[in-house]
């Protein structure tokens, strides 16, 4: 645990996003979804409403049906709390296309802002590492943008890092909510 939470959630997003080189993006509930909106949305993404704690089994399964295209699954510290064990079954599959980036604000920020446990004493990367995901890195400040988009985009996954970011109030940015308009959208774009 850092404690440093100095990095602008929306500003790494976007910026990440610029990256991707045409990888897909399965982005969690709330704040990632909003933020990968916010900085332009594509076809590429498959959003999701209602499912806390799948994004990384989302990002799996994904993972798996498209091995040619590279997957990064982006998610918040609470909802990768709720879906801990799918951290073994990414180990187990050792998908090579999957990078896995948890944004991480320390609090249950779209809940409330209560403390989190990952600024008490829970270490994401740690438990990554012990699942058997052997690349992990944590994120402190935006001039390790570049490594962190090296893993993500380009190093052999499963991949696993952890971005400590700041608790900020963002305008919401919301895309498309039909499910079945999301999954024709995605599965198009993921076939091309």
């Amino acid at each position: 645990m850092s404690g440093s939470n100095l990095i602008k959630r929306r500003e790494l997003v976007a910026a990440l996003l610029e990256r991707r080189e045409g990888a897909l993006v399965v982005p969690g509930l709330g704040s990632p979804t909003w933020d990968c909106f916010a900085a332009g949305g594509s076809d590429d993404y498959l959003y999701s409403w209602g499912g806390m704690g799948l994004a990384v089994p989302t990002a799996l399964g994904v993972a798996l049906a498209r091995p040619g295209r590279r997957v990064l699954c982006l998610t918040g510290d609470g909802e990768m709390l709720m879906g801990i064990g799918s951290l073994a079954v990414v180990a187990a599959q050792v998908p090579a296309n999957l990078g896995i980036l948890v944004l991480d604000n320390e609090s249950f920020g779209e809940t409330g802002r209560q403390s989190g446990l990952t600024g008490i004493r829970a270490d994401l990367c740690g438990i990554a590492r012990g699942a058997g995901i052997g690349e992990t890195f944590e994120v402190t400040s935006m001039d390790q943008l570049d490594d962190l988009a090296g893993l993500m985009f380009s190093r052999p996954g499963p991949t696993f890092a952890v971005a400590k970011i700041a608790l900020t109030d963002e305008p919401w940015a919301l895309p498309e909510k039909d499910g079945a308009v999301i999954a024709r959208t995605f599965r198009k774009a993921a076939d091309g």
